[in-house]
């Protein structure tokens, strides 16, 4: 085929976009591509042949063309193809709504972050609540949280809320917190933490179980709000080459959105849902027992989602000794041992894989003393893959208990570079050893889904390689990376993001890898990572992704 003939009909792909390509056969030819076989090998290849958006073969141009003489053809040129990535915990709805609000993201100052507010307020009058989310008051070098007074300054016609970076933290004004109705007398909840002066009184900041206390004023978004949020989100993963998202802690209405969306063939990446809880939306979504591949495999609900802490960053997550930084704190557990135990039996007696949000040490101890508990009841639950969200910092001793339970790690690596600047203020030099240790759990057999926790990270699954492969940040720092004896390969980072995020949602025999018989789910990138240097993995452009042989996204240029 000749350049001019390739190039129109590459640009024709572009104009169709996905509706309307339904050929039989499909071969994109002239690839760079990479995948992983079944056993995590790396394996290269120039062509990939479709068939009914799945994967008939891999190999060299010549020889796929020659069994494919009537397929439509698109050329690949020369660009490096690899298998779409998966991010096996992040949370879609919650993605499209920071998006759409006030984004205090890389804010520096507190400063800063006043005027980002103010600036949204203004361009928002008709907003009945300031949203919005990503600051961080350790990058802010405030040496405490931020108060309702401060925020008061630029809000203070209406109520507002924003959330800190991790999601375990909020900051609400005046107006906000007289709305709740909290007071001097308001009591701290069960896992949670109203922020107080010497004195007594709320500073306007709330942690974890406290979180609620101000949200339950907020009125439930619109449908059209909803709806808006979810396209958001399917847009912007979509641009950074997600092909399948593990989705944490989903309530009813989700699910039935992501249901109608399944449907109508809207969904441009693989959601696998998790419920939030074993209480009334567990009841009503559970009714039928799991719902696997639903819509062309394009949602799956078979896991419950479940929390023991909080995040490192606010100090809630729960240590077995108190805090460097902090000696009078041991963070939060968010239920006594009985209480979590019950909840993974429930939800294991209803065939559903667990996977339980731990941080700290503490936690990490009791959702191993829980599952131990409950897999003695429910002994054939080991199959059901049940996992452990963060498993960020856990005792040496623990680890092991990974392997003996067979749960598998799921573990953001971008959390490791956010949080190095406080990590070790936080717990101290003898802790890390057992945290974002990332290569002592894969040397010992444990399966790591590699995910990035959005929007508390960018959902960009570049940074989350880049992260595990440098431990570094994208200035370079720390030279050598930041504790990088637990760093991984690419190849074994890649796999973390493709083929061990498939088998964390019992999908590794239709996803994760470009294999004979997967559905062809791949992406067209810029230059070539497993040649170039690491340096440049954060900063990979994506140009095109496609779900089920069908093109989902593509650059402008």
């Amino acid at each position: 085929m000749n350049h001019a003939l390739s190039r129109l009909l590459f640009a024709s792909l572009i104009i169709l976009q996905a509706p309307a390509i339904r050929a039989a056969e499909l071969l994109v030819h002239n690839v760079n591509g990479y995948t992983l076989d079944s056993h995590g090998k790396l394996q290269r290849f120039e062509a990939l042949l479709i068939d009914h958006g799945k994967v008939v073969a891999t190999g060299t141009d010549v020889e796929l063309a020659s069994r494919s003489r009537h397929a439509r053809m698109v050329d690949g040129h020369g660009r490096t193809l690899l298998p779409g990535l998966i991010d096996a915990h992040g949370h879609v709805m919650e993605l499209g709504y920071s998006r759409n609000q006030a984004n205090l993201d890389g804010t520096k100052t507190l400063a800063e972050a006043l005027a980002t507010i103010k600036t949204f307020a203004a361009g928002h009058p008709d907003a009945a609540w300031v949203q919005g989310g990503g600051w961080n008051q350790v990058i802010w070098k405030l040496g405490r949280f931020p108060t309702a007074k401060e925020l008061d300054a630029v809000v203070s016609d209406r109520p507002a809320l924003l959330s800190r970076v991790d999601g375990h933290a909020v900051w609400a004004n005046t107006r906000a917190m007289k709305l709740a109705g909290i007071t001097r007398a308001t009591r701290d909840p069960i896992g949670g933490r109203i922020e107080r002066d010497a004195a007594g009184n709320p500073t306007g900041v709330f942690v974890d179980g406290a979180m609620a206390l101000v949200r339950r004023s907020i009125p439930a978004p619109t449908p059209k709000e909803s709806a808006a949020a979810l396209d958001t989100a399917l847009a912007e993963m979509a641009r950074v080459g997600m092909t399948g998202v593990g989705d944490p802690g989903i309530d009813l209405s989700t699910y039935r959105r992501y249901r109608r969306y399944a449907d109508q063939k809207k969904l441009t990446a693989r959601i696998y849902a998790m419920i939030g809880g074993t209480d009334r939306d567990f009841d009503i979504i559970s009714k039928n027992g799991p719902l696997i591949g639903y819509g062309n495999d394009f949602l799956t609900v078979r896991a419950v989602k479940l929390y023991a802490d909080g995040a490192l960053g606010s100090r809630g997550a729960a240590m077995l000794l108190p805090y460097s930084d902090d000696p009078g704190n041991r963070g939060l557990l968010f239920h006594t041992p009985a209480e979590l135990t019950a909840m993974i039996d429930r939800a294991l007696g209803k065939h559903y894989q667990v996977a339980i949000h731990a941080i700290g040490d503490r936690a990490n101890r009791e959702v191993l003393d829980s599952y131990t508990a409950a897999l003695r009841a429910h002994p054939d639950g080991i199959a059901l893959r049940n996992r452990v969200e963060h498993a960020q910092i856990v005792s040496l001793q623990d680890i092991p208990r990974f392997v003996s339970l067979h749960l598998i790690a799921s573990m953001q690596p971008t959390h490791a570079t956010s949080d190095m600047n406080m990590a070790e203020d936080r717990i101290g030099h003898e802790r890390m050893k057992g945290a974002y240790a990332w290569r002592r759990f894969l040397n010992q057999g444990t399966v790591i889904a590699g995910g990035s926790d959005f929007p508390v990270e960018s959902p960009n699954p570049f940074f989350g390689l880049y992260s595990a492969v440098t431990r570094q940040d994208h200035q370079g720092n720390p030279p050598g990376g930041w504790y990088p004896d637990q760093e991984l390969t690419l190849v074994e980072a890649l796999r973390a993001f493709t083929l061990d995020a498939a088998y964390a949602e019992h999908q590794e025999k239709t996803l994760g890898t470009l294999e004979p018989g997967k559905w062809a789910d791949f992406i067209l990138i810029d230059h070539d990572i497993f040649k170039d240097s690491p340096a440049k993995l954060w900063d990979t452009r994506v140009l095109q992704t496609w779900v089920g042989g069908r093109p989902v996204y593509t650059a402008a240029d």
